[in-house]
């Protein structure tokens, strides 16, 4: 799309790094093992905007105004095997679809 991207991003106990019994404390607070759903996002965008910015140097993209990501992003939990396959089918379509309804 020209303008934005849709993913599903699966996040689960795979990814904590921490054993199951050890809190990870900070300043004497818990934290998570797993990255937060916010914190997958802001890796993707800063690591997506260095690439960008390295090949405007290196290979002559055109620059980006202000900003390459906007400052939030739209989520949605899929709950079940059914809403997985809905996701999906609108993620395929998404771009047969462009420009056909520019109010939305």
């Amino acid at each position: 799309m020209p303008d934005h991207v849709h993913g599903i991003i699966i996040v689960g106990a795979d990814l904590c790094v921490c054993p199951k019994k050890q809190k990870n404390i900070i300043n004497g607070r818990t934290h998570r093992c797993a990255p937060t759903l916010g914190t997958i996002i802001q890796w993707f965008k800063t690591m997506s905007t260095n690439e960008y910015i390295e090949n405007v140097k290196s290979n002559n993209w055109p620059k980006f105004q202000q900003r390459l990501w906007q400052r939030n992003f739209y989520e949605h939990i899929i709950r079940d095997e059914k809403d997985y396959y809905k996701i999906r089918e609108y993620i395929i379509n998404n771009p047969k679809n462009w420009g056909i309804n520019e109010d939305v």
